[in-house]
């Protein structure tokens, strides 16, 4: 199996690498610093230098993955921005941040790596709960909630777009004990990402455009 990560410094990134690899995948994997490109590196992975907010180091990505045939790709890179609980007004440069990492990545990454998938590939971006509209009930980081909920319209977009190619889904990690989620939260990484590996494994052509909880629940939009 040959798969791609984007954002694997830390975290759920690096675990996916991590559990890829034991299962004796073929791992290419981005991080935007030199020591995130190390740790990756000490995995047996292949590193990329990348930053899902540059627009520079996107366009460049594509070449770089030239002749590759992804069976698996997971867009990872994610921030949470300001923490807020109400209706507090986000600053341009906070809103910048989110979005444009959240989302624009996204958006700029997907057409760059449409023709590096394997027929029958299977891509999966990572969203949240949080993200989701009918399941809300809390007013809690409305921007990065804002960020999600536009990204699972990304997703959904994109699955139409390469149907037949790949099949896309977005994945809620479940509330994880990462250093975004805090120690306090409910499940560790390793549970979280052998979770979301296993869905992913059985996802079909049908299943394309859905969100996902880590456990194989359907998620309202």
């Amino acid at each position: 199996m040959n798969v791609l990560i984007i954002g694997a410094s830390r975290g759920l990134g690096f675990e996916f690498a991590r559990q890829y690899r034991a299962a004796g995948a073929r791992i290419t994997a981005t991080a935007r610093d030199e020591a995130g490109l190390a740790r990756i590196a000490e995995l047996g992975a292949k590193p990329l230098k990348l930053d899902v907010a540059d627009a520079a180091s996107v366009s460049g990505l594509a070449w770089q993955i030239d002749g590759e045939r992804f069976d698996v790709v997971v867009i990872n890179a994610g921030v949470y921005g300001p923490t807020t609980s109400g209706l507090e007004t986000p600053t341009e440069a906070d809103f910048d941040a989110v979005m444009h990492t959240n989302v624009l990545g996204p958006m700029r990454l997907l057409p760059q790596i449409a023709e590096a998938l394997a027929p029958g590939a299977r891509v999966a971006i990572l969203s949240s709960r949080m993200g989701s509209i009918a399941l809300r009930t809390s007013t809690v980081g409305w921007l990065y909630r804002a960020s999600k909920a536009a990204v699972n319209s990304v997703m959904k977009d994109a699955s139409i777009a390469l149907a037949g190619k790949a099949s896309l889904v977005s994945f809620h990690p479940g509330w994880v004990r990462t250093d975004m989620g805090g120690a306090g939260a409910d499940i560790d990484v390793a549970t979280s990402i052998a979770g979301m590996r296993t869905v992913l494994a059985s996802v079909k052509p049908t299943d394309t455009g859905s969100f996902f909880n880590y456990d194989g629940q359907r998620l309202a939009w």
